[in-house]
């Protein structure tokens, strides 16, 4: 049988922040290649933490993070970014152009893709996510929603082979989440999907990592950590009042 080099392989992790604050104490995780994973957790569990060092933003204190087999070290930051997409909470994090077709091209520019080949970059993935018809706009003119599914299309311009979005559903509106879920839905890239959104996970990911005081605690198919009303209430996540994780599961 031939081994299939993870995606995402994070071993031993552990990063301090100044001042002795631990935030991830001996991660281990491994995702592979087409996987869509959330990964649940408090506030404070070390979630966005563990999302910074997928491509190099934050630098591992002990242990490493290797992303399709290269590891993730100051020396291959420039690889490593080409292959990690990261979509920030806010979206107004990304989008800073005059329009949204620069903001597009922004990622390829600066990763060397030729001019030639840009145009079409930025087509394809505003065709991704349902945004095509506004190129030309200005960004602040968007609504949230759309300015969130821009802020994905600058990263599929840049064809990551791993996608990382950090909480994609706060703020949304109920027609702007389910515009969302159809686009994540359609990514063909590895995703892991940072949430506080627990039907969202089950909607999109078949399986979630629990991240509780900088460790995994748990590492399941997501109907079944979601059935778990213990484990959930251990690990302060509530689903929705009379949601039912047992109906439309992935």
């Amino acid at each position: 049988m031939v081994e299939v080099t993870p995606a995402i392989r994070v071993s031993g992790l552990v990063y301090d922040y100044p001042g002795d604050h631990r935030a991830l104490d001996g991660v281990d995780l491994r995702i592979d290649p087409g996987e869509r994973v959330a990964l649940l957790g408090p506030n404070g569990a070390g979630k966005t933490t563990l999302a910074l060092h997928l491509n190099g933003i934050l630098l591992a204190t002990a242990g490493e993070v290797a992303i399709d087999g290269e590891v993730v070290a100051r020396e291959s930051l420039a690889r490593v970014r080409s292959a990690v997409g990261l979509v920030f909470q806010d979206p107004d994090d990304q989008l800073f152009m005059p329009t949204v077709a620069q903001d597009v091209a922004f990622g390829p520019m600066n990763f060397g893709v030729p001019a030639a080949q840009v145009p079409a970059r930025v087509a394809q993935a505003l065709a991704a996510v349902g945004m095509a018809d506004a190129a030309e706009a200005y960004p602040g003119h968007l609504s949230f929603g759309q300015r969130r599914r821009v802020a994905i299309a600058t990263v599929l311009s840049c064809r990551p082979a791993v996608m990382v979005l950090d909480e994609p559903t706060s703020n949304l509106d109920p027609a702007a989440r389910r515009e969302l879920a159809e686009v994540v839905a359609a990514l063909d890239v590895t995703v892991l999907m940072v949430t506080h959104d627990l039907p969202f996970a089950l909607q999109l990911c078949p399986r979630s990592v629990i991240l509780d005081e900088g460790r995994v605690r748990a590492d399941d198919a997501t109907p079944k950590l979601l059935a778990d009303s213990d484990l959930l209430a251990r690990h302060r996540l509530e689903l929705p009042f009379g949601f039912d994780p047992g109906v439309g599961t992935p």
